[in-house]
Formats: structure tokens, sequence, C-alpha cells
């Protein structure tokens, strides 16, 4: 593919890169926007960190799920060229944020990243089951993390997901904005363009709080008409501990 109009890294267990991605596209409904939706594995990015010791217990199960989910992605992208990741990931998520409540994880198994679960999203997509393969691929970890390396470098390390480049490969890129809430169309613009228009600023580097809502996702519980509970993020990430 010839350079997007916008580089959109993404893990697909993540509900804040998920509300991101659903802002991105009224932005490119509206401006006529071309995206590429690559990859970044929260697991492959966290792999030094001690999970046990430094993050909810659920965590690990999550990142390792999205990273077998992403080697069927990358299996996909292979066989198929880009133009399905996109549905792809839209599959994922909404089955993942929109259409399920609860946990999916069972004995320190995140069920996201099984053959079970994956089966009946290829089929809804019509791509061939023999992708479920690389559930279990290590081969594709390669390429995962170069992409993972690829928008940390455009960002710097300390960061999660989503990372957005617009305009490639001379453009502005950053991480988030973390939304907890999805703006109409009219606002989408609006805050696109604030948001570009602040990165793109040769000066600026970070504008940031702790304090998040819980996305307004059916998977969190919370309604598009109520005001989600508040926590504190702790430099923007959910581990417990630092260091």
């Amino acid at each position: 593919m010839a350079d997007a109009d916008i580089n959109f890294y993404f893990d697909p267990v993540c509900p804040f890169a998920w509300m991101t991605s659903k802002w991105v596209r009224k932005v490119q409904a509206q401006r006529d926007y071309t995206v590429d939706w690559r990859f970044i594995s929260l697991r492959l990015l966290n792999a030094h960190i001690d999970y046990d010791k430094h993050f909810p217990p659920e965590y690990e199960a999550g990142h390792t799920a999205g990273l077998r989910l992403l080697r069927v992605a990358a299996s996909i992208r292979r066989e198929h060229g880009r133009a399905p990741i996109g549905p792809f990931y839209t599959a994922l998520g909404t089955q993942f944020f929109e259409e399920h409540t609860g946990t999916y994880t069972v004995d320190n198994t995140d069920h996201r990243g099984t053959v079970g679960f994956l089966t009946p999203v290829l089929d809804e997509l019509g791509l061939p089951a023999h992708h479920l393969d690389a559930l279990e691929n290590t081969d594709f970890d390669a390429e995962i993390r170069a992409e993972t390396d690829e928008a940390l470098a455009l960002t710097g390390r300390d960061v999660g997901t989503p990372i957005i480049h617009f305009r490639p490969p001379e453009g502005v890129a950053f991480f988030g904005p973390v939304i907890s809430r999805l703006p109409s169309d009219e606002d989408a613009v609006t805050l696109w363009d604030h948001v570009i228009g602040l990165a793109s600023f040769p000066g600026f580097a970070e504008l940031k709080r702790s304090l998040r809502e819980k996305p307004q996702l059916r998977a969190f519980g919370v309604t598009d008409d109520e005001a989600p509970e508040q926590e504190d993020w702790h430099a923007g990430s959910r581990r417990t501990q630092k260091g």
C-alpha cells in the first residue's frame, strides 16, 4: 500500500485503542482519509515486566491473547494484503467491547485468543480457516515486534496503545489520544483538528492526566448516557507497581 493518510497501530484487546479507532473511523468518513491498520503488541511491549508483580491478575492472559490475535492478523495480511485488517479489527472490537460483558478469562486463559472464539469471526469475514494455525505460530512474532518497534520509534517507548502517525512518513505521530467517550460526527473532526494542531507544534511533548473514566463500552457496563467512573491510571498504566 502507498502511504496512507493515517497509520493506526493497535492491539486488539486494548479498550482505549478501540475507542480511539471508532473516533478515527468517524474522521476518516468525513475527511476521506485512508487508514493503514498496523500492529503493536502490548505483550511484546511489556515483555520485560513481571506481570504477577506489576499488573492486575487478568492482564497477562489478555495481552497474550492480543499477541495471538495479531499473529492471525499478520497471517491474513501476508496472504490477502492490508485491506482485510480493518474489517478484522472491527469484528474483533465489536465482539470484545460492544457485544460482550464480563470476563473472557477462565483458568488463566483469555478465550479471545482461542480457536473456538476466532472460528466464527473468520467465517463472518469469509477468511480461510487455515489462518487459525497462526494463533500458535511464533514465527509471526518477529514481524509483530518489528512493527511494534516501528511505532515506538515514532513516539518513544513510555507509551501504550494506540499510536497514530498522520501523513507518514514525515507527518506527526503520537500516542492516543486516550478518550473514554465517542464524540459526535461534528465533534469528531473538531477534536481531530485540535489534536493534530497541538501535536504538530515543533516544541510539543506531552499533555496528560492520570485520571481516566472507564470507556463507554458495553464490556465495562457503561452506557452512552451515563458518566463513567474515574480511575487513576498511575502515569498512564494499570500497572499496580512501578519499576
